[in-house]
């Protein structure tokens, strides 16, 4: 494997790009056909993956100059690791070791308004808690699964960037 990166750089970027759309696709279709909402943790942890699918396509980009592939890696990597912390935090969240962000918790209702503008108030706002569990499998949540991948994902691009190592550019 590791020859095959050494002899097709552009390798690295691409699995990072196809692991990010895999993570998405599968986080949307979740929502979209499985009726999972997301809370703010899930969306920070989305985030994750838009900014290493951005710079996997920048080491694509750079796939002539493998000193900057590796720079690509490194930097999937260590947003992953980024990834890492934000699921184990949500993971927290949702046994109760540690209390979430104030976006994790119900707003705040205006006293001062009437019953309709409360009702309209309540009506057009969505909220889904972080420490409730929609999903598990073998009880393990969502954002357990997502540390895991994170961290098998954050690995993989740090061993490929070190793979890397000693290549010039062209």
């Amino acid at each position: 494997m590791m020859q095959l990166l050494t002899e097709r750089p552009h390798l690295g970027p691409l699995l990072v790009i196809a692991a990010c759309l895999g993570a998405l696709g599968t986080a949307f279709a979740s929502e979209i056909w499985g009726g999972l909402q997301p809370c703010i943790l899930c969306i920070y942890q989305r985030y994750v993956y838009g900014v290493a699918f951005l710079i996997g396509l920048a080491g694509l980009a750079l796939s002539g100059r493998p000193a900057l592939v590796r720079l690509s890696l490194w930097l999937a990597g260590l947003t992953f690791l980024v990834g890492v912390a934000i699921a184990f935090f949500h993971v927290g969240v949702e046994q109760h070791w540690w209390r979430g962000t104030a976006d994790c918790h119900a707003p705040a209702l205006d006293a001062t308004l009437s019953v309709d503008e409360l009702r309209e108030q309540l009506l057009n706002k969505s909220f889904v808690p972080c420490d409730e569990i929609p999903w598990s499998l073998f009880g393990i949540s969502m954002a357990g699964y997502n540390t895991v991948a994170y961290l098998i994902l954050a690995l993989a691009a740090i061993w490929a960037a070190r793979s890397l190592k000693g290549q010039r550019t062209a």
